[in-house]
């Protein structure tokens, strides 16, 4: 008999009326049946939290801390169980979901660490002008207000981790959304929370459903939203709530460029195992996986062949498997879309040079050559294991090529040269320009998000921890300085 999993509400279990099933994009097979909360359950998730906002705000920092540092240890030791649960209902290979749950116990770490020494005030004299004389000014950060978390199904642990550990980290109250495909890794955090100190109300888990999302967006007790997620999805949010703070990741096509002076055997290599590694990883689906590589025509003959020969290495096949590189797309859908993509493209002119082959919701891990600039593949964010190449004259050239896209998240490139590195950072009109390696590099403490239409604002713990908060100053009068 499938097992139903509760929600949490206002910190606590709760069942609703109806329920979902959650399947195996692998194989079809059910994971497990969610409750779903009914709208009543919902309003009494967001009254609790809005009610314990003053509550949470005035916690102890060590209070705060402990919670995070006991979900950061929780995790640690339900590791492999949690991992087998992300690849189950995600389809991502099981190393891969490892490797997210020890990022997911690097977030909670470090939003502990944070939550310590986070918003201890800093004084400025004012007597710099006459009429300042006697005064100084003391500035803090204080919550925005209860955050509305929504996360998608990519990473269903580590981008839910850094929905709330930030909120908690700063003391605001946090309703979080997992994405319907992939709710039992966000439900698993409401076990490890309830078993800390934190006030009722502070945090809920709800798994309701996308088109159920308006009432919440649009709730006027929930003014800051951190959203991931595609760019249609995230403009429409904005649109309908052009007052409220918003963060938004919202994807990419991650370029990957590498430079004439990137030219020896070991570099190529290098490159070639990276690129095909981080294309086809989780899928494709990650907003910095490797789509677009962008090679100086002096070492495109050589880095060609070494791409399609490390994308055809990469082990296809059943996600718990410890050998499988690559598993399924989140579901069939997904693939018949890539799979339309690829063809499209190569009706269009592009040489197929790998894979290009799908089984159900698995996408052979793909090589495109000589593709068209207006095909979507070319324009979109593909979000599945395909990558296309391109040749390109000289620096300038490439750094064009990268910046010819309406996204803007994370760049790769691959130069020994620090000035090249310093000019790719003046440059490339993206959030994050990785040297020596591809896009797809992120830790999990730095500033994450992008420009154009990769989205607003940033995540890293710090960084959201300033995002969900906002500055305010006192200022003494009659201070003898």
């Amino acid at each position: 008999m499938t097992e139903t999993h509760a929600f949490w509400l206002a910190g606590r279990q709760a069942t609703g009326e109806t329920t979902f099933d959650v399947t195996s994009p692998w194989d079809g097979s059910t994971v497990g049946a969610v409750s779903v909360p009914t709208d009543a359950q919902v309003e009494e998730a967001v009254a609790a939290a809005y009610a314990v906002r003053d509550e949470f705000a005035a916690t102890p920092a060590h209070v705060r801390a402990a919670a995070l540092d006991h979900v950061s240890k929780r995790l640690v030791e339900r590791t492999e169980e949690i991992a087998r649960l992300i690849s189950a209902e995600n389809g991502k290979p099981i190393k891969w979901a490892r490797g997210e749950v020890g990022r997911a116990v690097s977030v909670f770490r470090f939003a502990a660490e944070e939550a310590r020494r986070f918003n201890g005030g800093e004084a400025q004299r004012l007597d710099t002008d006459a009429g300042g004389q006697g005064r100084l000014a003391l500035t803090r950060r204080f919550p925005k207000g209860v955050v509305l978390g929504i996360a998608p199904f990519n990473f269903p642990l580590n981008l839910c981790a850094h929905k709330v550990a930030p909120a908690i980290a700063v003391g605001t109250p946090i309703i979080l959304k997992p994405a319907p495909a992939t709710p039992l890794s966000g439900l698993i955090l409401g076990e490890l929370l309830v078993e800390t100190e934190l006030p009722a109300g502070s945090w809920s888990v709800l798994p309701v459903a996308n088109d159920h999302m308006p009432q919440l967006v649009q709730d006027e007790r929930l003014p800051v939203i951190s959203f991931t997620g595609s760019d249609k999805v995230g403009y429409q949010i904005m649109d309908s709530v052009p007052r409220k703070h918003l963060t938004l990741e919202l994807g990419g096509n991650g370029a990957a460029v590498v430079l004439a002076d990137y030219a020896s055997d070991e570099d190529l290599d290098w490159a070639a195992t990276r690129i095909a590694t981080f294309s086809n990883y989780q899928g494709g689906q990650s907003c910095i996986s490797v789509q677009r590589v962008i090679v100086d025509e002096s070492l495109h003959d050589r880095l060609l062949p070494r791409i399609v020969k490390a994308v055809e290495s990469q082990v296809t096949g059943d996600p718990s498997d410890d050998k499988t590189d690559v598993g399924p797309l989140v579901s069939e859908d997904a693939a018949k879309r890539v799979e339309s993509w690829v063809d499209e493209a190569v009706k269009a002119g592009a040489q197929l040079l790998a894979g290009g082959r799908r089984e159900g919701a698995s996408y052979a891990p793909t090589v495109l050559a000589d593709v068209p600039a207006d095909v979507t593949i070319s324009c979109e964010e593909v979000f599945g294991p395909v990558l296309t190449v391109q040749k390109v004259s000289g620096e300038a050239e490439a750094f064009a090529a990268v910046n010819d896209s309406k996204y803007g998240l994370q760049a790769g490139v691959f130069t020994h040269d620090v000035q090249t590195a310093f000019r790719a950072h003046r440059a490339l009109e993206v959030g994050g320009v990785i040297i020596g390696d591809v896009p797809s590099y992120r830790a999990d403490q730095m500033p994450y998000g992008g420009a154009k239409q990769s989205g607003v604002g940033r995540e890293g713990v710090r960084f959201a921890m300033d995002d969900y908060t906002y500055e305010r100053v006192m200022v003494f009068t009659g201070i003898q300085l």
